[in-house]
């Protein structure tokens, strides 16, 4: 019997779907905090040919409603002028917005390489980091648990921002539910809001979520503004923050020319 990565209760069958066109794959729910995960992945290899899956037209516009909310909390919520750290990067789109923003983010992934963000990847910060955040990561962990706690670690962090679909009740019928992407074959665990409070409390922190957009912290944080700044106000209030703080985006460009000339190294620069 499947024991769940979250709380060790034991887990029950929810369904069974066809990954990848070819694997009969079974997802198991665990009823005492709401996690549904899949059995061992062993098809990774082949769902992450392509670290970014070609079916993943909303790439971009994701990245750019990401960036609006990101930038507002960090503006109104935490320090704008520390250094942040993204996982997972891809190929540093979102590096490269926050960047434009105005804010100092470094990339960082394992698997994929960075096109958008050379030169600020996160061994050259040259400081310490005052958050992480995993966008889109979650969703592609098989043992979340052990992943955040690693990473913020690692880091000496306490506060993670990350993102992913949520879902209360039961497991969701395999037809009723787009976010498992069997065709992709990379998404294997998902989540219920009750299940990243198990996380946070067995991690000694809080969650906080809005919008999409979750929070793992040992921070006080109001939730109200947290809506408010993950909803309607994130465009305009990521705007007052690279009003504010100055777009990056020359002074990197000049970074990176001093860079190529080896007159300096690129990054490290607040």
């Amino acid at each position: 019997m499947k024991s769940c990565a979250v709380c060790d209760a034991a887990m029950s069958k929810a369904f069974s779907a066809v990954v990848l066109g070819q694997h009969e794959v079974a997802y198991h729910y665990c009823a005492e905090c709401g996690f549904l995960q899949t059995e061992e992945p062993y098809w990774l290899a082949a769902a992450y040919a392509d670290a970014i899956a070609a079916a993943d037209t909303g790439l971009v516009q994701r990245n750019f409603s990401i960036a609006a909310k990101l930038a507002a909390v960090i503006y109104f919520c935490f320090e704008p002028e520390a250094a942040y750290l993204d996982l997972a990067g891809g190929y540093g789109m979102l590096t490269r917005l926050m960047r434009d923003i105005g804010l100092d983010f470094y990339w960082d992934d394992k698997y994929c390489r960075n096109l958008m963000a050379r030169g600020f990847e996160s061994a050259r910060a040259g400081r310490k980091f005052s958050a992480l955040t995993a966008i889109e990561v979650m969703e592609h962990v098989y043992d979340p648990v052990a992943f955040v706690d690693e990473a913020l670690k690692t880091h000496g962090v306490r506060t993670m921002i990350f993102t992913t679909q949520t879902f209360s009740g039961d497991a969701p019928p395999p037809q009723d539910w787009w976010y498992y992407t069997f065709e992709t074959g990379q998404h294997i665990s998902f989540y219920q809001p009750r299940t990243l409070q198990r996380i946070a409390r067995r991690l000694g922190l809080a969650v906080f979520s809005a919008n999409g957009m979750h929070i793992f912290t040992d921070r006080a944080m109001d939730p109200g503004r947290l809506r408010l700044l993950t909803g309607k106000l994130a465009y305009p209030a990521a705007a007052y923050a690279r009003l504010k703080l100055g777009s990056k985006t020359v002074t990197d460009h000049a970074a990176m020319m001093r860079a190529a000339a080896g007159q300096s190294r690129p990054a490290g620069q607040a």
